[in-house]
């Protein structure tokens, strides 16, 4: 392997840290030198230079998964918002249904003040040919007036709640354009950080994603052990509820599927929208975003949790896992691999929740 081929892995770092945003301060690289002649003697890419990728690729995909998370959530959001408009819709429409008929009802009480000419009673009495019909003819005018300020104040009510109901709607309408524009940002974010992990992968031979792939497996077996050695299992005896065994039942039976964000199923998935389908099918439904799961559900400790919990990951809650038992879980990684067991230890844990507590 040429000394070009390592200034061409080295350069595509570099690249990928100039046109993309990265949570954590990208790892300095020398400069990319002049390409060699013929004649210069190879020089191999290290392990070191892999790690690097490594390191590098692991911050493209991180940055992926929080953009996922707010696209989820945006997307989430303009469902419910969707769904409140058309519910305020036929409000609407019942209300102004309603306001016609009062005012129909309303039109019919003037008519026939206006056919009796307004003459005060006291008039009338004195001009009826039948006192006494007039006297029971009486009550029910005093009944009509008490009937015509209801319906007054029921048509008053009524034009306040449809007016009340149309700013609802232009309201919601305001948060779904917001939505949509959310979305579309996170989609954009989404897109360019996977696009730079697969520029940056690109560069690479075949036996040096090879390299690179032992690389990962070395690293997270690293930390699962150093997790275990650190006591976190030692008084983990928790049993999984019906619920629970439900819900690790599901998500065994999608592993291989490919990993795709945003996806919910059936044929792939990103890490919040397994669990969460793991989750429904168990008949306990739950958030769909990993950080509104850890927002939302309730804590547990580690050595408390037990087959079916949550185990989410990064400060930023930006990934979660379903504990299966063992130290083992079951989550969607990344993209371009597929749902698959891994330790529990394997990624920096923020904590652990329960969707049936």
């Amino acid at each position: 392997m040429g000394t070009g081929r390592r200034v061409l892995i080295t350069t595509a770092i570099t690249v990928v840290c100039a046109v993309t945003v990265l949570a954590a301060p990208a790892t300095a690289f020398a400069s990319p030198t002049p390409t060699p002649s013929a004649t210069a003697s190879p020089t191999p890419v290290t392990n070191k230079d892999l790690e690097a990728v490594r390191e590098k690729l692991d911050a493209l995909y991180h940055d992926a998964a929080v953009a996922t998370d707010a696209y989820n959530a945006a997307e989430e959001q303009a469902q419910k918002q969707s769904a409140e408009i058309v519910e305020l819709a036929k409000k609407i429409v019942k209300g102004q249904e309603k306001l016609d008929e009062l005012k129909d009802r309303a039109g019919a009480a003037a008519r026939s003040q206006y056919r009796t000419g307004g003459i005060p009673d006291e008039a009338q009495l004195l001009l009826s040919d039948n006192p006494q019909a007039f006297l029971d003819g009486t009550g029910r005018i005093l009944q009509g007036q008490r009937a015509t300020k209801g319906l007054i104040a029921e048509l008053t009510r009524t034009q306040q709640d449809l007016k009340q109901y149309t700013a609802d709607a232009s309201a919601q309408w305001e948060k779904l354009e917001k939505n949509r524009q959310a979305k579309a940002t996170a989609k954009k974010n989404v897109t360019t950080q996977i696009a730079a992990a697969e520029k940056l992968e690109s560069q690479l031979e075949k036996q040096e994603k090879a390299r690179l792939a032992e690389l990962e497996r070395q690293a997270a077996l690293k930390a699962q052990t150093e997790w275990l050695d650190s006591g976190a299992l030692k008084d983990v005896s928790g049993k999984a509820s019906a619920e629970g065994k439900a819900a690790v039942a599901y998500a065994t039976a999608q592993l291989g599927k490919p990993y795709e964000w945003g996806a919910e199923g059936p044929s792939s998935y990103d890490c919040s929208g397994l669990t969460s389908q793991a989750w429904a099918s168990a008949g306990d439904p739950i958030p769909r975003t990993s950080q509104e799961q850890w927002r939302q559900l309730p804590h547990v400790a580690v050595k408390d949790m037990r087959p079916g919990d949550l185990i989410i990951y990064f400060d930023d809650a930006s990934h979660v896992a379903m504990y299966i038992g063992d130290g083992a879980i079951i989550h969607a990684p990344r993209p371009g691999r597929t749902v698959t067991v891994a330790g529990a230890g394997s990624m920096p844990i923020l904590g652990v929740v329960r969707p049936d507590a």
